[in-house]
């Protein structure tokens, strides 16, 4: 199967399709094998899944969105919120499990915490920063991230939504 534009896949989709080939492969023999337990398969089968959704995010150029704050239970009730919005989004306690391309909200209290490792990651992602500070120092933390937006907690959700629309559209621009 080839893409609609005749041309080559990048090397990005072409690693994405080998890795979800690769997973597929090693559940069928499994499943073949009569070898795996029930957890085994499942976890195949989330991989897989997780794999064609690279594949998906490569092809139509989706983002998903990761949240991140100090208040683990807040990141959860705005990732969902996002979803209820329709945006594949989740939420974590830190950057280490940053997809590409993925969109980033980002309670700016955790940069205190940060290896300059993750600092790279957090800039490149341009992320988008939620916090309750409204001082010059923080605005300028959020500078030297790169952010792409700056929002002041309580955030509302239709302004996140919003911020997420604007950071989306910069990577499809």
């Amino acid at each position: 199967m080839g893409l609609a534009t005749g041309s080559s896949p990048s090397p990005e989709l072409a690693a994405a399709l080998h890795r979800l080939r690769s997973t597929l492969a090693r559940v069928k023999a499994e499943l073949e094998l009569g070898d795996a337990a029930g957890d085994e398969l499942l976890e195949g089968l989330r991989e897989s899944l997780l794999h064609l959704s690279e594949v998906e995010d490569l092809l139509y150029r989706r983002s998903s969105v990761l949240v991140v704050d100090d208040d683990a239970r807040l990141a959860e009730l705005t990732a969902r919120g996002l979803r209820r919005m329709g945006f594949d989004a989740r939420s974590d306690d830190g950057i280490g499990s940053l997809r590409p391309r993925e969109i980033v909200v980002f309670d700016l209290s955790l940069r205190v915490g940060l290896d300059p490792d993750a600092v790279a990651s957090l800039k490149a992602s341009r992320p988008i920063i939620v916090t309750g500070a409204t001082d010059a120092a923080s605005r300028a933390v959020a500078t030297d991230l790169d952010a792409s937006d700056y929002l002041v907690k309580p955030v509302e959700l239709d302004d996140l939504v919003a911020a997420v629309a604007r950071r989306m559209g910069e990577d499809s621009g």
